[in-house]
């Protein structure tokens, strides 16, 4: 098997996704519930084109009318990645999604509750659109290295970038408590701290 390297080529963007349904104006409403962004509803081509956007995601979805090939309800195991899934699974409750228990993943498959010691990746919840189209949330606090172009740190929403702030503040405050002294370029930290977690290196000592 090859790997491409495509560094030096053309950007190859995931922009949007296509979610089969059976009633636009009901996929409609439901996602707008979850307080996604509608950026389109208009004719294109023929035929009526919907888009939202999650919040802080690069990446949207539009409807498609199910067809044979991709009857609605198809589109399964679309990860939804956050960064604190208690927090995000009650917004989506509040909201009127009927999100399932969060749980974690094992060597032998899945079980009941947060990922022991919160571990990055492991915790998941689940839920479905009217349809049955099925999303997955997963809490991701450090990247995997490789994952992140190391080159780029970007936000994209104010909620994530007051997330990445906590989660330095909580280091940080660990980092004193080591040292025993007062960390006053604690900005240089914080950081050096954000852009490490961003690209997957190892954080500041």
């Amino acid at each position: 098997m090859t790997t491409m390297d495509n560094r030096d080529g053309t950007d190859l963007k995931l922009e949007v996704i296509t979610i089969p349904v059976t009633d636009l104006d009901r996929a409609k409403a439901f996602y707008a519930g979850l307080g996604w962004r509608l950026d389109a509803d208009f004719i294109l081509g023929g035929a009526r084109a919907i888009q939202f956007t999650p919040p802080g995601s690069a990446c949207s979805i539009h409807f498609s009318p199910g067809t044979a090939a991709a009857p609605p309800g198809s589109a399964q195991g679309i990860f939804l990645i956050v960064a604190d899934i208690e927090a995000a699974r009650d917004d989506l409750v509040k909201r009127g999604a009927d999100v399932g228990e969060i749980f974690h993943l094992t060597p032998e498959g899945q079980a009941a509750g947060l990922a022991p010691d919160r571990a990055t990746y492991g915790s998941v919840a689940a839920f479905s659109d009217p349809d049955g189209n099925g999303w997955l949330l997963q809490e991701v606090t450090t990247r995997l290295p490789g994952r992140v172009d190391t080159g780029t740190t970007t936000f994209t929403s104010a909620s994530e970038v007051a997330s990445a702030l906590r989660r330095a503040a909580a280091a940080h405050g660990e980092h004193e408590r080591r040292t025993g002294e007062v960390d006053e370029n604690w900005p240089d930290w914080y950081a050096e701290y954000m852009v490490s977690e961003q690209a997957g290196t190892e954080p500041p000592k």
